[in-house]
């Protein structure tokens, strides 16, 4: 596939669903929706939304205590970098700089970075899941479509645990199955570190830091329907955070621009919320958690005495070089 090729495609899918939540919206509403907010919640919403980060650095932390110990500062500064990088290049590019920048920064092979990378997907993943089929149990009219994409996302799931785990049990397989190629030193490396992270400890560890990581999200969105003015519970911002990150699971325009509107939408639409007001409080979304993390991200840039695109380059070399 030419380079070109995933950018164009990622910018047109969010260009379509941009359009698709603008087509018959009274944008004039917009203004007088955001005035009439109330900024307490929205307040609340931010700082829970920051605090995410910071745990999520805890988290990564934890995973990677058996191979290095970690300050947390410099975890949480290579964090707010890389979602720097997500918001304003397509791809979700900040997953490498993240990780490259730990990796630089702290002596540590990027290719053990990317398996403690790989290691929160999954346990992502798995937390999702529970989270979808509790959603699934209380709101009726769940897409098919919908359920098609969780299952495929359920199966692959499963198959990358049953990989995690024969590779935690057989390491010496593993690093025969690695074989010869010019990729065998980084796979040894991955199979390295994934051994040394998979023990039943620090999976546990690090899978309650993630449920708390996922609590955090999820009331950040309950605290905008309450600065929406909106009486909805809790329980009905897990459901609609839910959707919109499994809807968003595909790497696209930056800042998921376009995606997230659309995924917030009929996310809100399940739960009976009117159409214009699930695409006004779209755009509200979208604002609150994406602003703050481009100022934050922004400082935690000029912090490391380089730029975006400096950073961006040297992870590619990086990456290129293993």
């Amino acid at each position: 596939m030419p380079a070109w090729a995933p950018q164009v495609l990622g910018y047109s899918l969010s260009a379509a669903c941009l359009l698709w939540v603008l087509h018959g919206y009274p944008i004039d509403q917009l203004i007088p929706a955001i005035r009439d907010l109330d900024w307490r919640w929205i307040s609340v919403a931010v700082i829970s939304d920051l605090a995410v980060y910071v745990v999520h650095g805890w988290r990564w932390n934890t995973l990677l205590r058996p191979v290095i110990r970690l300050k947390l500062w410099r975890t949480v500064q290579a964090i707010y970098i890389g979602l720097f990088a997500n918001e304003v290049l397509p791809l979700r590019v900040g997953e490498v700089i993240r990780c490259y920048l730990l990796s630089h920064w702290n002596d540590l092979r990027l290719s053990v970075g990317v398996a403690s990378i790989a290691l929160e997907r999954l346990i992502d993943g798995f937390w999702m899941l529970v989270a979808f089929l509790i959603t699934a149990a209380f709101v009726k009219g769940i897409p098919e479509n919908l359920v098609i994409l969780v299952s495929v996302i359920g199966a692959l799931l499963i198959l990358g645990g049953v990989g995690l785990l024969w590779v935690i049990l057989h390491k010496q397989e593993a690093h025969a199955a690695a074989g010869e190629s010019r990729w065998s030193s980084t796979l040894r490396h991955v199979i390295e570190g994934l051994h040394l992270m998979g023990d039943l400890r620090t999976l546990g560890s690090t899978a309650l830091i993630s449920l708390l990581y996922l609590l955090l999200q999820m009331f950040s969105v309950y605290a905008l329907l309450k600065a929406y003015k909106t009486d909805y519970s809790f329980w009905v911002a897990a459901g609609v955070l839910t959707i919109v990150r499994i809807l968003t699971v595909v790497p696209n325009a930056p800042g998921n621009l376009g995606l997230v509107n659309l995924a917030c939408v009929e996310a809100l639409r399940l739960f009976e919320f009117e159409q214009d007001e699930a695409k006004t409080f779209s755009i509200i979304y979208f604002g609150a958690l994406t602003l703050p993390l481009l100022l934050g991200g922004a400082i935690a840039t000029a912090l490391s005495g380089l730029n975006l695109g400096e950073i961006h380059a040297r992870a590619k070399r990086s990456v290129n070089a293993q």
